[in-house]
C-alpha cells in the first residue's frame, strides 16, 4: 500500500492536519466516531513566521509559529497528538502521467497484478536522487491496448497497461517540514500536496467526474488541481497570492504593510464600480503613525493596485493550464477557495480571464463541529487533510511500476492519454 497514505484511523480515534501556509499556520484535530464525518474538536492557528511562498527559509521561527498553532488545537481538544498530517506546499512539487504496460500470459488479472504493475519501488529507483513520490494514482487502465478500463480485475488478457499520476516533490523540502515538526515532538503520519488536499475538502463528487479545475488562492501561493472521471490528473503551483496584492498595495499607497492587509479587507474590491471615485478611504502613511497623519485617496486607486495583480495569477493559471495541455480538460468548471478567494469580484474576474461558464467559491466540507471562524475558504486545506488522512478508499494503492527496457522518454508523457480520452 502507499506509504504516504495512512489506511484506517488512529487508534485513539483522533487525526490532527498541519498547513503551514506563508500567511499563517492552521491546525486541525478531528475525532472519528462511527460511520459520521469526522468532528473538529480542535482548532489552532497563528501568524506564519519564516515561510516564504510556501517553503520555509527560517528553521527556528516556522517552528515557533508550528507549535504555537498546534498548542491552541491541543488545549482546545484537550488532548495532546503524537503524529499529524501535513500539506506540501510552494514550487516544490511535480505532476505527471506515466503510461507503461506489463506481460500478464492471459490469466485472470488478480490483486498480485495490479501489486506488480503499482510497484511504486522500482518507479521510486528511476526518480532523480532529489525527489521523492508523495502519490502515485491510477487513472485508467488498458487491457490489450484496450483502453478506458476503471477495474481490470477479473478480466483476462495478454498485456495489463495504466496510466499513472505521478506527483513528486523535493526530498529537501520534504526533509525541513519533517525537521521542522520533529523538533515540536511531531512525527508525520502522511504528506498530501496542498492543492489534492484543498480538493478533497472543497470538490463534490460529480464534479470530479465531469472535471474541474480548482484554484486555490492562498497567501504566498496559488495552487491548482485538475481532476476528471473522478481522479486527480494534474496538480500545479504558482508562487504568487494574497501577499503580493498587500504589498502592491503597501507599495503604492506608501501605508504600512497592516494597513495595506486592512484596506485590502476592508475596501478591496476586483472590479471598478462607478461609485469608487466618489469613496475616499484614509490611508495611514509609513512613519507617520505618532503623528496619526493620513494621506485621503479615492477607492477608484485602490481596487486600481489590486486588479492588476489578480489578473495577472489568474493569467499565470491560465498559462500554467496551456503549457500542461489541461486548459479544455475541466470544461466550463472552476471552483475557488483559499483565503484569497474571499476578496470582492475574484469570481467574476476568473470567469473573465480563464473563459469559464461556471465558477463557484468553496469552503471546507464533509466536517462536523467546524467554528465560524473556522469554517472559510483560507481551511480547506487543513479540511482536506482531515478525509486524506480518513479515507481509505479513496486512492489506490500509490506503487507504480514501469519496466526497464521501456525508454525514459515515456516518463512525464501524456499526450497519448489525452489524445485517448477526448
Amino acid at each position: 500500500m502507499d506509504p504516504h497514505k495512512p489506511q484506517g484511523k488512529p487508534r485513539n480515534g483522533l487525526v490532527a492536519a498541519l498547513d503551514i501556509g506563508t500567511t499563517k499556520v492552521s491546525c486541525l484535530i478531528a475525532r472519528q466516531e462511527g460511520t459520521r464525518p469526522p468532528r473538529v474538536i480542535g482548532i489552532g492557528h497563528h501568524v506564519s513566521r519564516g515561510v516564504r511562498n510556501g517553503a520555509i527559509v527560517d528553521m527556528d521561527a516556522a517552528e515557533a509559529s508550528v507549535r504555537a498553532a498546534v498548542g491552541a488545537a491541543e488545549e482546545m481538544a484537550g488532548a495532546n497528538i503524537d503524529e499529524i498530517n501535513v500539506a506540501l506546499s510552494g514550487q516544490v512539487f511535480k505532476s505527471r502521467l506515466v503510461a507503461y504496460d506489463i506481460g500478464i500470459a492471459g490469466h485472470e488479472i488478480g490483486d498480485q497484478d495490479l501489486r506488480k504493475i503499482l510497484d511504486a519501488n522500482r518507479l521510486a529507483s528511476e526518480l532523480p536522487d532529489d525527489q521523492e513520490i508523495v502519490h502515485s494514482i491510477p487513472v485508467g487502465y488498458s487491457i490489450d491496448g484496450n483502453r478506458g478500463v476503471r477495474d481490470p480485475r477479473g478480466m483476462f488478457g495478454d498485456r495489463l497497461g495504466v496510466n499513472l499520476h505521478v506527483v513528486t516533490a523535493a526530498t529537501n523540502a520534504i526533509r525541513n517540514v519533517d525537521t521542522c515538526l520533529h523538533r515540536c515532538h511531531l512525527g508525520v503520519e502522511s504528506r498530501a500536496v496542498g492543492p489534492y488536499a484543498s480538493a478533497l475538502s472543497a470538490l463534490v463528487e460529480d464534479e470530479m467526474k465531469l472535471g474541474v479545475t480548482l484554484i486555490d488562492l492562498g497567501g504566498g501561493t496559488t495552487n491548482i488541481a485538475v481532476f476528471f472521471d473522478g481522479e486527480l490528473v494534474h496538480a500545479d503551483c504558482i508562487p504568487v497570492g494574497g501577499v503580493n496584492v498587500t504589498n502592491d498595495i503597501a507599495r503604492g499607497l506608501s501605508t504600512p504593510v497592516q494597513h495595506a492587509e486592512r484596506m485590502k479587507t476592508l475596501y478591496g474590491n476586483c472590479m471598478a464600480s462607478p461609485k469608487d471615485d466618489l469613496e475616499i478611504i484614509k490611508v495611514h502613511l509609513i512613519g507617520e503613525e505618532q503623528t496619526g497623519e493620513t494621506n485621503p485617496v479615492p477607492r477608484s486607486m485602490l481596487v486600481g493596485i489590486i486588479r492588476p495583480r489578480i489578473e495577472e495569477t489568474l493569467e499565470l493559471v491560465r498559462d500554467r493550464l496551456n503549457q500542461a495541455g489541461f486548459e479544455k480538460l475541466s470544461g466550463p468548471r472552476v471552483v475557488l477557495t483559499g483565503g484569497a478567494s474571499l476578496l470582492p469580484g475574484v469570481r467574476e474576474l476568473a470567469g473573465e480571464i480563464l473563459d469559464k461558464a461556471q465558477v463557484r467559491m468553496a469552503k471546507p466540507r464533509y466536517l462536523e463541529g467546524m467554528a465560524e471562524a473556522a469554517s472559510g475558504p483560507q481551511f480547506s486545506t487543513c479540511a482536506g487533510l482531515i478525509h486524506y488522512a480518513l479515507e481509505s478508499s479513496g486512492e489506490a494503492p500509490g506503487r507504480t511500476y514501469r519496466p526497464k527496457e521501456q525508454p525514459a522518454s515515456r516518463f512525464g508523457r501524456f499526450g497519448q492519454w489525452l489524445r485517448d480520452n477526448f
